[in-house]
């Protein structure tokens, strides 16, 4: 079954939705496994839909996660797996996932799927650290990452990578440091108005951001997302089956990735070889997102926009439409990403002040303002972008809110 036919209709608009959402605490020391944490949200997520582990027929998640699918079945018990796929890389998962329990659901290779990411990110694996799964990896071959052509010359974090990033564009376009705080500052103010976020209760000034202490020139420590433990997890089926459950359905209006023209192999150092290490695969993703949503940024009520590092923010802003190229310190300094402004974003505080569950837990905000039962809740959203990892290639969704 195509799920877009050749003028990029999208066929399963709105035809599929998430009907429960679930997560742990959000904490820098769980002290507890993966497992327990993803059995968790899985179980919180199906009872939030009033539904039970026998219905779940279908489990996807991020491939860098640890638990798997079949181990989670056995630990919440669903004896009747029938479909089960993993996506990624790394944060470009979440929003992958959706487009893989949407065509489970369409196909009719299972009907209840369960979408979920699962991390000790502080208290383990540490995916802020160079050396770790993923990143610098392996000293030859780097499970395809080319690391090891970057770390004999002292390329090893994504900070770095991601500090190189935010000097081309300061140098391009007169990108400034309070431009970057406007951002920080952003999910501060969401998260301290979200009693479960890792930062609320801890305000934070302009001068407090610019006083964090430096860790890749330019960006700072504010303008690096949390290292968090915790575990988020999604329900989605039908949106025809979904009108029985016990709360109102957000639909999958659409899903779509996308490689930037000047794509490189591997995953996140080689974009300093890019010709422009400004533009990002999620240009490309939100061109294909736009027409098969058929609405477009103007038309967002809020948006979830993956925020590994204060840069990532202005770069897929600008990737996706909402202002234009190397404008993104301006329309981010304007005020437009507050949750007074034309684009609130973030608002539970996003990686960088609520937890970072590598974009999970911006699925699960995205869910919350449309059902209304957000804590910093946005009056009337209807409509929700959520991003996923800028590099190496982009990923994006769009919710709805259900007619």
């Amino acid at each position: 079954m195509s799920l877009i036919d050749d003028d990029m209709t999208f066929a399963g608009r709105d035809k599929t939705a998430v009907v429960g959402i679930g997560q742990t605490d959000f904490t820098r020391n769980s002290g507890r496994g993966v497992l327990s944490l993803a059995t968790e949200a899985a179980l919180k997520a199906l009872a939030d839909a009033g539904l039970s582990v026998e219905d779940v027929d279908g489990i996807v998640r991020c491939g860098d996660d640890v638990v798997t699918p079949y181990t989670l079945a056995a630990s919440l018990g669903a004896k009747n797996l029938t479909y089960w796929a993993d996506t990624g890389p790394g944060g470009v998962a979440p929003c992958m996932m959706m487009g893989l329990a949407m065509g489970a659901v369409l196909s009719g290779q299972a009907k209840t799927v369960i979408a979920f990411r699962s991390l000790n990110g502080r208290s383990e694996t540490r995916l802020g650290a160079g050396g770790q799964r993923g990143v610098g990896a392996e000293i030859v071959g780097g499970r395809g990452s080319y690391d090891e052509y970057f770390l004999p010359y002292g390329l090893m974090t994504a900070g770095q990578t991601f500090a190189l990033m935010t000097r081309r564009h300061m140098l391009e376009y007169g990108t400034t440091a309070e431009q970057l705080g406007a951002v920080a500052m952003a999910c501060r103010e969401n998260a301290n108005r979200t009693p479960h976020a890792i930062m609320h209760g801890k305000p934070m000034s302009m001068d407090d951001y610019l006083a964090s202490r430096m860790i890749s020139t330019p960006l700072r420590l504010f303008d690096f997302c949390l290292e968090s433990d915790g575990a988020c997890a999604v329900v989605i089926t039908s949106t025809e089956r979904a009108k029985d459950l016990r709360k109102p359905p957000v639909t999958i209006r659409a899903v779509a990735g996308g490689a930037p023209l000047d794509a490189r192999a591997g995953m996140m150092f080689p974009v300093v070889s890019r010709h422009d290490m400004t533009e990002l695969g999620g240009r490309a993703a939100g061109e294909r997102l736009w027409k098969r949503a058929g609405v477009g940024p103007s038309d967002m009520s809020v948006a979830q926009i993956y925020d590994c590092f204060t840069i990532s923010v202005i770069l897929q802003l600008e990737a996706y439409g909402f202002c234009g190229k190397g404008e993104g310190g301006a329309f981010v300094e304007s005020g437009a990403i507050r949750a007074t402004g034309s684009i609130p974003i973030n608002t539970g505080g996003g990686h960088m002040s609520e937890a970072y569950v590598h974009g999970m837990n911006h699925i699960v905000q995205a869910v919350r303002q449309l059902r209304g039962e957000a804590d910093m809740q946005i009056p009337g959203a209807e409509l929700s972008l959520v991003t996923g990892g800028p590099l190496p290639i982009g990923s994006s969704v769009v919710f709805r809110k259900a007619a």
